[in-house]
């Protein structure tokens, strides 16, 4: 079976429920043996070039989100250490999982931009952390979502803002 069809087979339609899907597969998986790492996987199938670099989701709850990446070639650039890119993919799936918990069951979302600095070469797992804005409502209204990357020494090695448009769900 495609891995685009089990995905389907195993969730609900993302855009048109009406309830918050991630919130629901999240609470539901999370407790299974290997839940986090199945949860992150099904994300990665919702978004297939995000699934490719094997992040996984560490702890999710309204306001924040916990994610790692395990530094492998796959993820490396040429100076031998995690690509930029990787750490940008990062910030985004990061942020996007925290926001996506806490939006209201009538909301959607989209990144209407990043701004990430680079402040060191980023070598062994990182992780990134955010902590987001508390989303009461489903209007239209950009919100800005940081995020922070650090290696397992605890130093920071990058830190991201999404710009994040939240609005309401097509009817």
């Amino acid at each position: 079976m495609h891995a685009t069809s089990a995905f389907r087979r195993l969730t609900p339609d993302l855009m048109g429920s009406r309830r918050n899907v991630i919130r629901d597969m999240w609470d539901r998986i999370r407790p299974l043996p290997g839940g986090h790492r199945l949860f992150s996987r099904l994300v990665g199938l919702a978004a297939p070039y995000t699934g490719t670099m094997g992040a996984v989701v560490e702890e999710l709850e309204r306001g924040r989100s916990r994610v790692s990446l395990r530094d492998r070639w796959a993820v490396r650039n040429h100076l031998d250490c995690v690509h930029a890119i990787a750490l940008a993919n990062l910030a985004e799936l990061t942020g996007n999982v925290a926001l996506a918990y806490t939006i209201p069951d009538d909301a959607r979302f989209i990144v209407a931009g990043l701004d990430i600095d680079y402040l060191k070469k980023a070598r062994g797992t990182i992780t990134g952390t955010c902590d987001c804005p508390e989303i009461d409502g489903s209007d239209r209204r950009e919100y800005q979502v940081p995020v922070v990357m650090r290696d397992a020494g605890g130093d920071e090695v990058a830190r991201a803002t999404l710009r994040t448009l939240v609005g309401p769900k097509k009817p």
